[in-house]
């Protein structure tokens, strides 16, 4: 029974071995240590080894399937109202050269988010009444403002986002502002109702 317990100590540290976690080891250091002071049978002591062995490996599983990206395809949901006058190549253009300015950074459901704050504005009659006069109204977009959006790269993604708002899914749930908390200046912006949050920016009516 001892050379039992002693092989499966032996593979259980052979693959603690393998983590990267030193926290893991040495938990089960003080574990083990104190398995062998206690004044229990041997068969008990083997049977509490094995149960902890079983526990330990079924959670290293769980939390390795936990932490896989899901790899699944960002589907968007039915639209609920598609654009009834499709846009010129040249504002496509500038719609994903916004997002490349403005949200390269953000998860593609926010990539999506900006564009169809565009497109919110444009039915606004708040704001301008075509894509490249609300793209560069003074000081809409920082992005515009400081020439950044000439400099960025554009990724075919980009236009997927685009196509997505111009079907119709709004994940801003019809926005009109949208700003980064962590870099806005403007008291302003933080006066207008708050709708959500997606990535880092904050979208507003």
């Amino acid at each position: 029974m001892k050379q039992i317990i002693d092989f499966i100590l032996t593979l259980y540290e052979k693959i603690l071995g393998r983590l990267k976690e030193t926290r893991l080891r040495h938990t089960w250091s003080f574990i083990k240590d104190k398995l062998k002071k206690l004044p229990v049978p041997l068969r008990w002591q083997f049977y509490t080894i094995t149960l902890i062995l079983v526990i330990g490996i079924f959670s290293g599983i769980s939390n390795y399937l936990n932490k896989q990206p899901n790899k699944q395809p960002i589907v968007p949901p039915p639209a609920k109202k598609e654009m009834q006058v499709p846009l010129k190549q040249e504002e496509k253009n500038l719609l994903a050269r916004l997002v490349a300015a403005e949200a390269q950074n953000e998860p593609y459901v926010g990539q999506v988010a900006v564009v169809a704050v565009v497109l919110n504005r444009l039915e606004s009659p708040a704001f301008p009444n075509t894509i490249p006069e609300i793209v560069f109204e003074p000081w809409a977009f920082e992005s515009v403002a400081n020439g950044f959006i000439w400099q960025v790269p554009i990724k075919s993604s980009y236009y997927t986002a685009v196509q997505d708002a111009l079907s119709g899914w709004d994940p801003s749930n019809g926005a009109l502002y949208f700003f980064n908390p962590e870099k806005a200046t403007s008291a302003w912006i933080w006066t207008r109702p708050q709708i959500t949050k997606i990535g880092n920016h904050i979208f507003t009516y």
